[in-house]
């Protein structure tokens, strides 16, 4: 239980003794009120404003209610002082234990600390990426890919039962045109108007369909050859590498998805013409002009939406119709979708046919993100290798991979970009800044925090043979230096950082707690090697007869565990942004030598990789 929490127990333990001893009604128990870090340090560890927030209940002046809450809280063991503030805040200083307590949580949590109790939520269904099967997934789909994923990640930790689904538009004119666009480039004919021109992935599908498949395009099977087509698309062509395959390219960014769910399955099915029918029967169609409108002004749209043209084809969004409302009745109890910017007006239409079609339009919303830069060396970068101007997350991947020499390098750098910023915000995506090993690059930053703890964890075992120790109340007693409680503080914070992260559809939220608490270690860090108070002996200490004896072994071993509590709540929260935990890292650039030193790393050896290397003065102080 976070620190928080337990100051908010103690309040409502207050004002249940209040209420229940007659000197406040039982009203007071049920007002929710505040508990959070003041602005300023010297006002206190934690303040509420419970006294105003009962006053109505209490049918008393805030001050006379905070010095009531005041005079009981003043009793408790965990708090040290109590102040009285303004109109009614109180302003609470805490004593160590509360702190210390949250070291037992994540210990006995272990990687599951910051989850909810699973399968306990809502059935829920996160659909995202679900771009056309018309060529192979580009950088700018990339960011929707990782924060819908994300998105689930989130939603599955706080317990809901999470179905990914990626809907195949492999139904209308630009799937037609993407089959008479292979017709064209294997007969050697000009590209149709809209269609694709001669490129490299076109180019490969062509040549595997002349291989296996020739009868297709000497027969103009322009249907058959679509659906060929399309599962090329998202499988890939055997050996090509500039048509992977959607499902390849998503693995490479670790997302996988349970089902793929095509839009001409709605057609085939009859599902499309019985949702229409719904709608007619509930009076929400009208034929204006030889084609047929969804009345969707009558449920707050903008417009009315056409879901059949005069040529008697069906719009995108008739299938949509069909599509959500066969979401909720196969039981989603909410309908999440991750889309582009420019589909800002698109939970009103959805909810509107949902509506008109009787099924609770609540269940539905959508979480949009904006656009991403592609740059190099901060300058605009537009030209990919294989597609002109098109830039693949292949092309983005590979790239990074062979930069750090580490497969999954890429991934974990798009995933990190992609989701370090508010989905609302604008990304500007610098390949050469991804690559770099140094501090300069965010992503290296954020995972080298992490190795630097198992970094020191490793020197205690091989150094001292020191253990990471089992938790007892008295060795967490051991932690007193204020950051370590302080830090204790912002592990027992994460719980609700992940609740509200996914609550609100905000995987930023995370990582920025990760670069909080990396900066934190650091800052603790630097500080003990200034004091003289190191984690473990110095090499000049350990050259000194009976040194043993001035060791303060249990000291060291309560901080190992800290650190390990650290490690924990830093590697589960890597692992909800699907970043990786590395335990090594790679040689610093030579640019960030000293931000390398002031790490304070040893040197480490990962089969045969280069390690960071620190000098023998730095090495010591960890």
């Amino acid at each position: 239980m976070g620190v928080e929490e337990q100051v908010r127990n103690l309040v409502v333990g207050a004002l249940t003794d209040l209420a229940g001893s007659g000197v406040l009604p039982s009203e007071v128990t049920s007002v929710t009120f505040s508990v959070e870090r003041p602005k300023r340090p010297e006002h206190g560890d934690l303040a509420t404003n419970a006294a105003l927030a009962v006053q109505k209940a209490a049918k008393k002046p805030p001050r006379e209610i905070a010095t009531l809450l005041a005079e009981r809280l003043g009793k408790e063991p965990d708090i040290r002082a109590v102040e009285i503030a303004g109109p009614g805040f109180l302003n609470l200083r805490l004593a160590p234990a509360i702190y210390q307590r949250v070291l037992g949580d994540v210990t006995a949590a272990g990687p599951a600390f910051g989850r909810g109790p699973a399968g306990l939520g809502e059935r829920v269904l996160v659909e995202f990426v679900s771009a056309n099967p018309t060529g192979p997934l580009l950088i700018s789909h990339g960011r929707g890919a990782i924060l819908g994923d994300a998105v689930a990640t989130l939603l599955e930790a706080t317990g809901h039962r999470v179905t990914r689904e990626y809907y195949i538009n492999d139904f209308g004119n630009q799937i037609r045109l993407l089959a008479a666009s292979v017709l064209a480039v294997a007969l050697g004919r000009e590209p149709p108007e809209g269609g694709y021109g001669k490129n490299d992935y076109l180019e490969d599908l062509v040549a595997w369909l002349q291989k296996t498949s020739p009868e297709l395009i000497a027969d103009d099977k322009v249907e058959e050859l679509a659906r060929v087509c399309v599962s090329r698309m998202l499988d890939g062509v055997p050996g090509s590498k500039a048509l992977p395959g959607i499902k390849k390219t998503l693995a490479s960014l670790r997302i996988q998805f349970d089902g793929w769910y095509s839009e001409e399955s709605l057609h085939r099915w009859g599902r499309v013409n019985a949702a229409l029918a719904e709608l007619q029967t509930r009076g929400y169609l009208e034929e204006r002009e030889g084609a047929l409108f969804f009345k969707s002004t009558d449920e707050g749209d903008d417009k009315d939406r056409v879901v059949k043209k005069r040529d008697g084809y069906f719009t995108y969004f008739a299938s949509d119709i069909a599509y959500h409302a066969d979401k909720i009745n196969r039981g989603y109890d909410r309908l999440v979708n991750v889309l582009g910017a420019d589909h800002h007006g698109y939970t009103a239409r959805v909810r509107g046919a949902l509506a008109a079609l009787g099924l609770p339009k609540e269940r539905f919303e959508v979480v949009l993100y904006q656009l991403v830069n592609l740059l190099r060396d901060g300058k605009p970068y537009k030209m990919g290798k294989r597609l002109g101007n098109l830039v693949t997350i292949e092309e983005v991947v590979d790239e990074i991979d062979e930069a750090a020499r580490r497969k999954g390098a890429g991934a974990d750098a798009l995933r990190y970009f992609y989701l370090a910023r508010r989905s609302d915000t604008t990304i500007d995506l610098d390949i050469e800044l991804a690559k770099k090993a140094s501090m300069d690059n965010p992503v290296f930053y954020l995972q080298y925090g992490y190795a630097r703890l198992c970094s020191i964890l490793r020197r205690a075992q091989e150094k001292f043979g020191l253990q990471v120790p089992r938790h007892t109340p008295a060795l967490a007693a051991r932690l007193e230096h204020p950051d370590e409680l302080a830090i204790l503080g912002r592990l027992g914070r994460f719980p609700a950082i992940v609740a509200e992260a996914s609550a609100l559809r905000e995987p930023h939220r995370i990582l920025f707690y990760l670069q909080e608490l990396s900066q934190d270690f650091q800052s603790y860090f630097t500080r003990l090697k200034k004091d003289g108070d190191t984690i473990l002996p110095l090499d000049a200490q350990m050259a000194e007869a009976g040194w043993q004896e001035t060791w303060d072994r249990p000291k060291s071993e309560a901080r190992l565990l800290w650190i390990e509590a650290i490690r924990t709540v830093y590697g589960a929260g890597l692992k909800l942004a699907g970043i990786t935990a590395l335990e090594r890292m790679h040689k610093l650039e030579g640019e960030a030598v000293a931000a390398e030193a002031e790490l304070g790393f040893g040197a480490e050896d990962a089969e045969g990789d280069p390690q960071p290397q620190a000098s023998k003065k730095e090495a010591e102080a960890s």
